[in-house]
């Protein structure tokens, strides 16, 4: 029973990363993350994006707020995160690594249109009572 209320927190995790990054606020946005968590993220053109590689809370949220000052992503952007296809694999009692599909719709247009895809490879770990990203690996499609 443990496993399935682990994996239920897990996927809840991963959406609540997603909306917060839509609307949510960066303090929202930060508890998503371990003090020590990683992100790594190739350039992405089709979005105006460098490649970004960094360790902590404090340099995620200072890409988000990058992101969010841009335009790119976060309340008024008119873009959204959509995850699908989520398969979650419990490493440890503490650790679990969570693959999904990622799609990200400018919602400017009419129709919305595709602006970027791909999947995170996530490493989330337990932190507390909670469950928390370590380490996010976006790979994007071609």
């Amino acid at each position: 029973m443990q496993q399935v209320v682990d994996e239920l927190a897990i996927r809840n995790l991963l959406a609540r990363t997603a909306q917060l990054a839509d609307w949510g606020t960066l303090e929202e946005y930060e508890t998503c993350y371990t003090a020590d968590a990683v992100w790594s993220m190739p350039a992405s053109p089709a979005v105006g994006l460098p490649a970004s590689d960094v360790t902590g809370r404090e340099a995620i949220i200072a890409g988000a707020r990058d992101r969010r000052a841009a335009g790119i992503q976060g309340p008024g952007a008119r873009r959204r995160h959509v995850l699908t296809t989520i398969r979650v694999e419990l490493d440890a009692a503490d650790e679990a690594t969570a693959h999904s599909v990622f799609l990200f719709l400018d919602e400017s247009q009419i129709p919305p249109a595709l602006a970027s895809s791909g999947r995170y490879v996530d490493t989330v770990r337990r932190d507390g009572d909670a469950w928390r990203l370590a380490v996010r690996r976006i790979v994007l499609d071609s």
